[in-house]
């Protein structure tokens, strides 16, 4: 599947890279709730996390918008994303990022 090469790029990508790939994974989540397993069982939420903090200003809001997707409607992901750490950047982001990010 193409699932897992999408998840090396969150993290070895160029900053372009890595904010078309938040954006591929969340159009492949949305409301696709084995999309959504996949992803998450791929790796995929702590370089998402990762990127809420180091990414610039785009790449932190697909990474938060690709998140929200896999956490909709989905128990597991929320406990994962909540224990790998999202809140803090979230609401940092919801604090500090730009107005198209909060």
């Amino acid at each position: 599947g193409a699932i897992p090469p999408l998840v090396e790029l969150l993290t070895c990508g160029t900053d372009v890279a890595k904010e078309n790939t938040a954006g591929t994974l969340r159009n492949l989540a949305f409301e696709i709730y084995d999309n959504c397993m996949t992803i998450a069982n791929a790796g995929a939420i702590p370089p998402l996390i990762q990127l809420l903090t180091s990414g610039t200003a785009v790449v932190k809001v697909m990474a938060a918008a690709t998140l929200r997707e896999l956490a909709y409607d989905n128990y597991d992901n929320q406990v994962t994303i909540a224990k790998a750490g999202a809140i803090p950047p979230l609401v940092d982001l919801l604090t500090s990022g730009t107005e198209f990010a909060k």
